[in-house]
């Protein structure tokens, strides 16, 4: 599934002209690169693969809590700087996530790429991220293929979501936040495989009306 609206050549230039001179300057150690998006996972079945000669049925979460997590990923050492909660991700969590960001204290210059979300590019977060000397850049509409932390929520859901049952929301948000902890230990070979700097890109003509 392709974004309806997505634009493969402003992807391509983005790619070109945006995103990987970013990313040479951190390889060299001139820079450090984020990728920043949000991530609200609900209560509710995330089912895998079932195949049965019978009618089983299975059980599944009551509620539709939501625990959010806006996450800042480091595209080089894949750290994870993380701001959570309960309720809804807005203006002031950005805000938050960029102090912690600030308060890394790296010494090279700190660059964001980051969706159009209205509750980030909102006159708050850009201002705070100028006084703070962080470089917010916008990826183009609808292009999820470029922004790298994509790829960790869907290794999040598959890891410890999919096809399992949590009888309540705390041992729900436990386990995610588990995961997310383990993205240097448990999870780092994997995700050194699954994080690379290869962005897929698309060509008009596999756009295909359905």
């Amino acid at each position: 599934m392709l974004p309806a609206k997505a634009d493969p050549d402003k992807q391509a230039a983005y790619l070109a002209q945006e995103i990987e001179p970013r990313l040479a300057e951190a390889q060299a150690g001139q820079r450090a690169v984020f990728f920043v998006d949000a991530a609200h996972f609900v209560l509710a079945p995330f089912l895998g693969f079932l195949w049965c000669f019978t009618r089983v049925f299975i059980k599944a979460p009551a509620g539709r809590q939501r625990f959010n997590v806006l996450g800042a990923l480091n595209a080089l050492t894949h750290e994870l700087v993380m701001v959570t909660n309960d309720a809804y991700i807005n203006a002031e969590s950005v805000c938050e996530l960029l102090r912690k960001l600030a308060a890394l204290n790296l010494r090279v210059p700190i660059t964001l790429f980051l969706d159009n979300a209205r509750y980030q590019k909102c006159a708050l977060v850009i201002a705070l991220a100028e006084s703070l000397h962080l470089e917010l850049c916008f990826l183009p509409a609808y292009s999820p293929n470029l922004n790298l932390i994509e790829r960790l929520w869907k290794f999040v859901k598959s890891e410890c979501l999919y096809s399992e049952y949590y009888a309540d929301f705390a041992s729900f948000k436990t386990a995610i936040a588990t995961c997310l902890a383990q993205t240097h230990s448990t999870h780092k070979s994997a995700l050194d495989t699954l994080l690379t700097l290869k962005f897929q890109l698309f060509e008009k003509a596999q756009f295909m009306p359905v």
